[in-house]
C-alpha cells in the first residue's frame, strides 16, 4: 500500500496551508510515486515506450526493455529478502554481464548503494573496499572467485554471498553462496514500494588514485540523472544507437557516460570483454554505431592487423576519454574512420564522471582540447590561492561545479572539504584556457616533472615523440636523478616490426623542445602497464625505473 492509499487526518491536511521544509517533505513523501525522478524509474519508463525493443545483448543472451524491467524488480526484491534496506551497500565483483547490470538496477530500485569492485584488485585491497563500505551483500562472478577465495572470512559486515555464473558458467564451489538466477527468479517482479528522492545516494566507487588508501566516492541520483541528461544532449545519443560496452562497467566512464544514458533514450547496449579483435568483429556483426575507448584502446584498434577485415562503416560516433589523446593518434582516428563524429569526454569519478566535452564539430579546430563544461556543469582554472585564472595559456588547476558533483568521500571529511574548497571541486589536473575558453589538460599534478627547478608537462614531450610514426605508444615519467632531482624519462613501445634508437628519440626532442624538456633517458618496452580501462599506470613505471639514474 502506498502513502496515497491511506486517508489523511486533519493535521496532515493542514500541511497544504503553509510552505515550509517540514510540510514539503511530508508532501514529497506522500506523492513520491507520482512525482519522483530517480534512476529506479529509468528502465520502466523506457519499457513503457518500447517494451519489445532489445535493451541488452550479452553473448547469446538478450533482454528486451520489458524483460529488463521485470528482472531488475526481481533483483531488488531478492535483495530486500536478504534484509537489504535503503542506503545499505551491495558490492559486486564481476565483468560486463547481465547479472552486473541487474545488480546495479536492483540497488537503484531498492534505494541501496551499489558498489562495483575493480577486478584489478586482489585479496586485501578488495577486503578494504568491502569493510570500509560496510557492505551487507557481496556478489562474486565465478571467473573472479579466485581473487577473494582466501579472504571471504575477513568481511564481517557481509551477511550474504551471491554466486554469478556468467563469467564461465561454473557452479559455486562454496556452499555459502546463493546462485544468482535461482535467488532472483524466486522473487516477485513488482516494483518495491520504497520512498526514493533524487538527493538519495545510489552509488559508491573507490578511486584508484595514488594514495595509500582509496577514497570511497558517494554519488547521488541527482548527480547521475544530470550527468545522463548532459551526455545524451552533448554526446548526441538517440534511440537508434547500438552501443558497444567493452570497457569495464565497474568503471563509471563506461557505465555512466554510455551504458545508462543509452538505456534512458531506449538504445541497445552490447556487453562484452575488452578484446580488440572481438570489438572489431562485434561492431561489424551488430552494425554498432557508437563506441567509447581510452586512447590506448583506440591505438590498439587502429593498428590491429585485422582492422581492414571488418566493415566499420556503421560506426558514426566515436568517443574517447579517461586519459589524454595524443594529437597524432587523433588525426589517425579521423583519417581511418572519416564518417565518424569524434567526441572527447573529460572528468573524474567525483563528477559522476564527465565534466567537459569537446564536441564533434570542434574536434578538428580544437585538436587536443578537452572542450568546455558540459550542459549542466561549470568550469574554471584556479591558481594556488584558489583564485580564477582568466588569461589564455596560463596553467592552473581545473575545477568544476554543478549537479554532477559527489556527495562526499565516505568517512573522510578532511579530504571532502579539501576537494570542495571554495565552492568548486578540485580535480588535481593542470589545464589552460585558450582564447575561446576551451580547456586543454596539460597534465596531472602528480605527473608533472620538476627537473632542475623547471616544470615539464609529460604530455608535451609525449606529443613530440608521437611525431615519429614508428612509435606505437609512449609514456613520459619523472625518475629520481642525483643532479636534476627528477629526470625526464621516455618509455617507448615501437610499432611491430619497427626499430628505433634512443639517439633518434632524443634528437627529435631536441629539435622540438627546450633543452630541459628533452628526455635524459629512453627505455624501450613491449607494452605499457595499464588498468582494465586502458589508463597507463605511470605510478607503476615510476617505481619500476626508480633506480635508472642511480
Amino acid at each position: 500500500m502506498t502513502a496515497t492509499d491511506k486517508p489523511m487526518n486533519d493535521e496532515q491536511k493542514s500541511r497544504f496551508n503553509v510552505l515550509n521544509k517540514e510540510n514539503l517533505e511530508f508532501l514529497m513523501n506522500r506523492y513520491n510515486r507520482v512525482n519522483r525522478w530517480v534512476i529506479a524509474d529509468m528502465i520502466r519508463r523506457t519499457a513503457y515506450h518500447t517494451p519489445d525493443k532489445t535493451a541488452i545483448i550479452f553473448g547469446d543472451k538478450t533482454l528486451t526493455y520489458a524483460q529488463l524491467e521485470a528482472a531488475a524488480n526481481r533483483t531488488a526484491n531478492a535483495l530486500a529478502g536478504l534484509g537489504v534496506n535503503k542506503y545499505d551497500r551491495v558490492a559486486i565483483l564481476a565483468h560486463n554481464t547481465i547479472h552486473h547490470v541487474l545488480t546495479w538496477l536492483g540497488c537503484c530500485k531498492l534505494g541501496a548503494v551499489y558498489l562495483a569492485i575493480n577486478y584489478l584488485l586482489r585479496g586485501a585491497d578488495i577486503t578494504y573496499c568491502i569493510n570500509h563500505s560496510e557492505s551487507k551483500v557481496f556478489i562474486v562472478e565465478d571467473a573472479l572467485f579466485g581473487l577473494v577465495e582466501g579472504v571471504l572470512g575477513e568481511m564481517p559486515t557481509v551477511g550474504s554471498l551471491i554466486w554469478s555464473d556468467q563469467g564461465g558458467g561454473q557452479p559455486a564451489t562454496d556452499d555459502r553462496f546463493l546462485a544468482f538466477d535461482a535467488w532472483t527468479e524466486a522473487a516477485p517482479d513488482t516494483e518495491p514500494d520504497v520512498v526514493l528522492h533524487i538527493e538519495d545516494p545510489c552509488q559508491m566507487t573507490y578511486t584508484s588514485g595514488t594514495e595509500s588508501l582509496p577514497k570511497g566516492v558517494i554519488i547521488s541520483n541527482q548527480a547521475l540523472m544530470a550527468q545522463y541528461m548532459g551526455a545524451i544532449i552533448d554526446g548526441g545519443y538517440d534511440s537508434g544507437d547500438i552501443n558497444v560496452n567493452a570497457l569495464p562497467i565497474y568503471h563509471c566512464a563506461q557505465r555512466d557516460v554510455f551504458l545508462n544514458p543509452i538505456f534512458w533514450v531506449g538504445g541497445t547496449n552490447i556487453l562484452m570483454a575488452p578484446d580488440i579483435g572481438e570489438i572489431l568483429k562485434t561492431i561489424d556483426r551488430y552494425r554498432a554505431n557508437m563506441f567509447f575507448a581510452p586512447p590506448t584502446v583506440w591505438i590498439g584498434i587502429l593498428r590491429h592487423p585485422d582492422f581492414d577485415r571488418y566493415d566499420l562503416s556503421c560506426l558514426n560516433k566515436c568517443y574517447y576519454g579517461a586519459s589524454i589523446m595524443p594529437v597524432e593518434v587523433l588525426k589517425e582516428l579521423m583519417a581511418k574512420l572519416p564518417a565518424c563524429k569524434v567526441y572527447n569526454y573529460y572528468g573524474q569519478t567525483e563528477l559522476a564522471p564527465y565534466h567537459t566535452i569537446l564536441k564533434a564539430e570542434d574536434a578538428l579546430e580544437k585538436l587536443g582540447s578537452a572542450g568546455m563544461a558540459g550542459l549542466n556543469m561549470e568550469s574554471r582554472i584556479e591558481d594556488e590561492a584558489c583564485q580564477p585564472i582568466d588569461a589564455a595559456g596560463v596553467p592552473g588547476e581545473i575545477c568544476g561545479k554543478g549537479p554532477h558533483a559527489m556527495i562526499m568521500y565516505f568517512k573522510d571529511p578532511e579530504k571532502t572539504e579539501a576537494a570542495m574548497r571554495g565552492g568548486w571541486f578540485h580535480s588535481g589536473d593542470i589545464g589552460v584556457l585558450d582564447e575561446d575558453r576551451y580547456i586543454s589538460v596539460v597534465d596531472r599534478k602528480k605527473d608533472m616533472i620538476k627537473t632542475g627547478g623547471e616544470n615539464v608537462s609529460t604530455r608535451e614531450v609525449e606529443e613530440v615523440i608521437y611525431l615519429d610514426k614508428r612509435v606505437e605508444e609512449v609514456a613520459v615519467i619523472g625518475t629520481p636523478h642525483p643532479k636534476w632531482v627528477e629526470a625526464v624519462t621516455a618509455v617507448v613501445v615501437p610499432r611491430k616490426g619497427e626499430s628505433i634508437t634512443e639517439a633518434e628519440i632524443i634528437s627529435l626532442c631536441k629539435k622540438e623542445l627546450a633543452g630541459f624538456k628533452v628526455p635524459k633517458a629512453v627505455v624501450f618496452v613491449d607494452a605499457l602497464p595499464k588498468t582494465p580501462t586502458g589508463k597507463i599506470l605511470k605510478r607503476n613505471m615510476r617505481h619500476t625505473y626508480s633506480e635508472l639514474n642511480r
